[in-house]
């Protein structure tokens, strides 16, 4: 294994790695926020919250093998060359162990605040148990050769699986509902500017190393971040240009000056997204 070449773009890999967890790690708040003060999930879909957990635990084990076991290190050096430096940073692990908290606390708002008579679909429990169940099997079979590096990635690849599928039924419901109203807009935000980080840090890599061997040796990575810019571009689309939030007007009472302005509007104002 080979060291930086350059210090400044050490650093600035680094700066970018942070940043990018940082941008991630606060984009679950405003959604944990939101679903707080208003005592409701009404408006989140379950589906993308059950899947998010499969996604996230899945690349947890891919980062934090990766980057703690000397043994799968080892068989990456073996494949992609001794010069590479390893593709997961530190940044990496900690978003993960990050993310599933977070999504594991959104889990229990799930479980205790107002849900309406919304549910998790029968096709999401399906989907999550096929996936652990073949995760299961891959570990079977990985095992009498120790193929550890072909494990993770099958749990790499798990995760940009689930990261396309989770986000459509959020998609879909804001198309059907015509609103965004309890699904939080500050999460995408800050979901984007940390994919934007993400794919910064990799090119950095790359021009350090002179190789961009660190974006198909570990893919999911580059896919997670296309995936999520995608989806966030369509997010934002929704919220401010499809279905923006219903504004209201100001109208005094009648029966003389002084009274207080009653709020007109053909349906209740809309909370705001935090």
């Amino acid at each position: 294994m080979v060291s930086w070449h350059s210090t400044p773009l050490e650093i600035t890999y680094h700066v970018l790695g942070w940043l990018g967890f940082t941008s991630w790690a606060i984009g679950f708040l405003p959604q944990i926020i939101l679903n707080f003060r208003r005592k409701s999930v009404v408006g989140l879909n379950f589906d993308f919250v059950v899947l998010n957990f499969t996604k996230h635990s899945s690349y947890l084990i891919y980062n934090a093998v990766l980057y703690f076991s000397p043994a799968v290190q080892r068989q990456y050096f073996e494949r992609y060359g001794y010069q590479e430096i390893i593709p997961v940073a530190a940044n990496d692990v900690a978003f993960s162990i990050h993310a599933v908290l977070m999504v594991s606390i959104t889990l229990l708002q799930i479980a205790i605040y107002d849900r309406g008579n919304q549910k998790v679909s029968k096709i999401s429990w399906v989907i999550v148990s096929a996936v652990w169940l073949a995760a299961a099997i891959c570990f079977l079979v990985a095992s009498p050769n120790h193929s550890w590096l072909w494990l993770i990635s099958v749990f790499n690849s798990i995760q940009v699986c689930m990261a396309v599928i989770k986000f459509t039924p959020q998609a879909l419901l804001n198309f059907s509902r015509k609103s965004t109203k309890g699904f939080s807009i500050g999460n995408v935000l800050f979901d984007f500017t940390g994919s934007l980080a993400n794919y910064a840090q990799m090119v950095v890599q790359s021009i350090d190393q002179n190789s961009w061997v660190n974006f198909h040796g570990n893919m999911g990575k580059f896919l997670l971040s296309l995936v999520s810019l995608s989806f966030d571009i369509l997010f934002m689309l929704q919220h401010f240009v499809l279905y923006p939030a219903k504004k209201t007007t100001l109208s005094p009472k009648l029966g003389g000056e002084g009274k207080e302005p009653l709020i007109k509007s053909s349906d209740k104002p809309e909370s705001v997204n935090v």
